[in-house]
């Protein structure tokens, strides 16, 4: 497999970027036990693939997802593009214990990201949430700080409103915004992306295989709270995503390829972050820049699994409370 010439461009001010980005939270524990060696070596086979932004965060895994990723770009910082979300605090155990924005409390996160990662700089620097105790102006005015401080490169936003979005651009130009986008997950299109269009602004596109769902993983790990993967909701989720499943085989394509080239044809300027934890999902997600759905094929996609066929909603309830994207 060559590695496709052309580049994607985060914003009018962001980096040009491989069609496809890495997500390296599972590859620290929250999907289920993870081999490390492999994981790295996943990393490096997408680095010589052509990948170049991995999408991680300081809370993954308590740093270790950091760490992780140290390891394996040591002394290919050149070809890598890191975009980091901060601002989840998280206990001994692992429970998440508030989220922080404030504006010493960003700069305090960006000096450890920046130790663990073993970099001078970060790409692409975001609050994973909206803290609703601090104005956001505040929050991306200290990540404009550290901007000018040569810290950070491109600032974005992950999971917020589009007046959200319109307040933080008025402080300083944005990349992109990260935010869950896949088949059965459609939202964005109403009124984030027209916002982001309109801006100037990208985006990266998380959860393009719904955790597992549009693959049929198995209720495992971090799974196992969502409320898709639960009970009957996830039975009746399984049938329809089953539908799916027949529909790739008779294209000739897997379902991760399948789910990866409905997004990119819906969203051709946009990225999206999958999660593979081996080489051997890397080599399958990435094989869908090879198979691009025609609009024929996208209507058929959409006509086997519309969007109300799932049930459930992407993250328990009182996690779905916190989300900004949602009002």
């Amino acid at each position: 497999m060559t590695a496709p010439s052309r580049k994607t461009q985060l914003g009018k001010t962001g980096p040009q970027v491989f069609p496809i980005a890495l997500g390296c939270m599972g590859m620290s524990g929250a999907y289920g036990p993870s081999d490390e060696s492999e994981c790295i070596a996943t990393i490096h086979e997408a680095l010589e693939r052509g990948v170049t932004l991995l999408d991680t965060a300081d809370f993954y895994a308590n740093g270790h997802n950091e760490l992780l990723i140290r390891r394996a770009i040591e002394g290919q910082r050149a070809k890598v593009q890191l975009s980091v979300k901060f601002g989840a605090m998280r206990g001994p155990d692992g429970a998440f214990v508030g989220f922080d924005g404030r504006p010493a409390a960003v700069k305090n996160f960006v000096t450890y990201s920046l130790q663990r990662l073993g970099v001078d700089s970060i790409d692409v620097y975001r609050p994973a949430r909206l803290d609703p105790a601090v104005p956001i102006e505040d929050t991306v005015g200290a990540i404009a700080e550290l901007v000018k401080g040569g810290y950070v490169r491109n600032i974005g936003l992950s999971e917020v409103s589009a007046e959200t979005i319109r307040r933080a651009a008025k402080v300083h130009p944005l990349s992109d915004l990260q935010i869950e986008y896949a088949l059965i997950t459609r939202e964005p299109e109403k009124t984030l992306f027209p916002t982001l269009a309109e801006l100037g602004m990208s985006a990266t596109l998380y959860g393009v295989l719904s955790r597992g769902l549009l693959t049929g993983a198995k209720a495992e790990g971090a799974r196992t709270h969502f409320p898709r993967f639960r009970g009957e909701a996830g039975q009746r989720n399984a049938a329809a995503v089953a539908r799916f499943h027949a529909f790739a085989a008779e294209r000739g394509m897997t379902p991760a390829q399948l789910s990866v080239a409905w997004v990119l044809a819906k969203q051709p300027t946009l990225v999206p972050v999958v999660g593979a934890r081996t080489r051997k999902q890397l080599m399958d997600v990435l094989s869908a820049l090879e198979k691009p759905l025609s609009p024929a094929d996208v209507a058929a996609v959409e006509a086997i699994l519309p969007n109300d066929a799932i049930v459930g909603a992407r993250y328990p309830e009182q996690q779905m409370k916190l989300l900004d994207s949602e009002r």
